[in-house]
């Protein structure tokens, strides 16, 4: 697993993949490095492709030291004041974006993948 930095700075916005065309369930390929622009927002877009009977659970993770992780909070864009950190589960070809509020102690993200089936997931994060 590489760390894909977007670091918070003077050029906003910064982005890095953290997984493409990954399918199977467990971690993205890749971890985004937010360094310490943990007051900034950011965005993560996954995008899906899909075969029969398509489903997939992503759980969206935050880490201060890369190594120990847990669930970071998100917002829907539709709900964007209202975070959660429960699972979710997307099961149609599309683009799914999810918003990473700003001021959570996270500096590492990554994405895990489960009960995939028939889902071909590239995702990105965004820090603005």
């Amino acid at each position: 697993m590489a760390v894909q930095t977007a670091l918070g700075g003077d050029r906003f916005p910064n982005s890095a993949r953290i997984s493409a065309a990954q399918s199977g369930n467990g971690a993205s390929t890749h971890v985004v490095d937010r360094g310490a622009a943990t007051e900034r927002p950011a965005l993560l877009t996954i995008t899906t492709t899909v075969g029969a009977t398509p489903t997939c659970t992503y759980l969206i993770e935050g880490s201060a030291d890369g190594q120990v992780w847990w669930p970071a909070p998100y917002a829907d864009p539709a709900t964007p004041e209202t975070p959660a950190v429960a699972p979710f589960t997307v099961s149609t070809a599309g683009t799914t974006h999810r918003l990473l509020r700003p001021g959570h102690p996270w500096r590492f993200l990554r994405l895990t993948y489960s009960a995939n089936t028939a889902v071909t997931n590239t995702a990105d994060v965004t820090i603005f």
